[in-house]
């Protein structure tokens, strides 16, 4: 680039001279045409030169145009540390996930009753913890559920929240940080910049999301009857996890822009496109599976029917549509919910599957190959850890590693995408 960029600065320099030098101006327009079309061939630009009136004017806004692609490309030392911060730092979004997922399981996320942007102290004096302990004591979840809690099992579910809220205000600091500095190193283009806003967006959001939906457990008005139990709103737990995975996605797909550009095929087919479109599918359905599987924690729907394949003696649960309006159920009773976590679970696999076999008919980028097969054969271990966490009753361990491996699940997803981004349309 940098080198057709000189080449149009000299080739003005001729054409504003040409009369001075005795070059024609018709020579100094084939040339630029010439270097036109090599921009066309490397899809810099859509315009047939051949259809072009070349004259100095516009010879002049090609090449100011060129100029400014060549401006708007990342160096390649950008590229390098700017692509290991976004992989470190959808590293970090990983881990705010799996700790996220272990205070569900532990119930400790409603054992901080208040917030604060920057966080707050840890009461290390026995007064401050007592003083703690009380505030506790306020809220349904003591009063309905826990009146026999001790205040040293009150310090694990603590620290367990205490560290989980930590955690995200390091992802800030680990994000921000190292932002301003490549920013202000120009280690970004224009495209990246706006990433990176958004980037910043959904943290902050995130982080206002978390508390939102920690407060729907606090409020004492969700929890008048006396089967009421005590736990923070689905639907805004499934918000909470889905703002996680959207951020990390995003995440993942730039750093692997940066680090490992998807790589081209020579040859595009009409089988490829469509393995393309289909790999976009199966992604889709590994988030829809994964947001169900919020609703399954949300509403403690692992702890019912801890059979398989069967729902007990059934295919089909009796009490599937046991709510009324019948739509109700399908967020709110943990029958239908477990249900439907099945269903798409059990179709994601197939599409999963079906990737990975297929990809071995096609002309495909190599690492796709790889990226299909490591999606299937994640798929299928997800699978098996959601099987074996409803058998076993949901212990804590086989259920992280459930819900973890949902995430995983998904990076496969995102990176066979990714190494199929070049195959989009068939060359005429």
């Amino acid at each position: 680039m940098a080198g057709l960029s000189l080449a149009f600065r000299c080739g003005l320099s001729i054409g504003c001279g040409s009369t001075k030098h005795g070059i024609s101006l018709t020579s100094v327009q084939s040339y630029h045409r010439s270097v036109l079309s090599t921009l066309r061939n490397q899809n810099l630009i859509k315009v047939n030169p051949s259809r072009l009136k070349l004259n100095r004017g516009t010879v002049t806004l090609a090449a100011e145009a060129t100029q400014k692609v060549v401006s708007d490309e990342i160096p390649e030392v950008g590229r390098k540390w700017a692509g290991r911060w976004l992989f470190g730092c959808s590293g970090m979004v990983f881990g705010a996930v799996v700790l996220g997922g272990l205070t569900r399981l532990t119930e400790s996320g409603l054992s901080m009753t208040d917030w604060h942007l920057f966080g707050k102290r840890p009461p290390w004096t026995q007064e401050a913890w007592e003083k703690e302990f009380a505030m506790y004591q306020e809220f349904p979840e003591f009063q309905m559920k826990n009146k026999e809690m001790t205040l040293e099992e009150f310090k694990f579910i603590w620290w367990m929240e205490y560290g989980h809220r930590q955690w995200g205000r390091m992802i800030g600091s680990a994000f921000l940080l190292p932002a301003s500095y490549f920013w202000y190193k120009g280690y970004f283009n224009r495209a990246l910049k706006k990433r990176v806003l958004i980037f910043g967006a959904l943290i902050g959001f995130q982080g206002l999301l978390g508390w939102y939906m920690v407060k729907s457990g606090l409020e004492k008005e969700r929890f008048q009857g006396p089967n009421d139990i005590p736990r923070v709103s689905q639907y805004r737990l499934m918000s909470h996890l889905g703002a996680a995975f959207v951020l990390y996605s995003l995440f993942l797909w730039s750093a692997l822009e940066l680090r490992y550009p998807a790589q081209k095929l020579k040859k595009v087919t009409a089988q490829a496109m469509k393995f393309r479109k289909f790999a976009h599918m199966t992604k889709g359905f590994v988030f829809l599976t994964a947001m169900s599987g919020a609703l399954v924690a949300g509403l403690d729907a692992g702890l019912v029917y801890n059979s398989f394949p069967k729902f007990a003696d059934r295919w089909i649960p009796s009490d599937i549509l046991a709510f009324s309006p019948a739509l109700k159920n399908f967020t709110e009773n943990p029958t239908t919910v477990q249900f439907d976590h099945r269903i798409l679970g059990t179709t994601a696999l197939g599409l999963a599957t079906a990737c990975a076999l297929w990809s071995r008919r096609l002309p495909l980028p190599p690492r796709a190959y790889s990226a299909a097969t490591a999606l299937g054969a994640m798929a299928w271990m997800q699978v098996g850890l959601g099987i074996s966490t409803l058998l076993l009753y949901v212990p804590t361990a086989l259920a992280a590693m459930h819900q973890s491996g949902s995430l995983l699940t998904l990076s496969f997803a995102i990176w066979l995408t990714h190494e199929l981004r070049h195959i989009k349309k068939l060359p005429k």
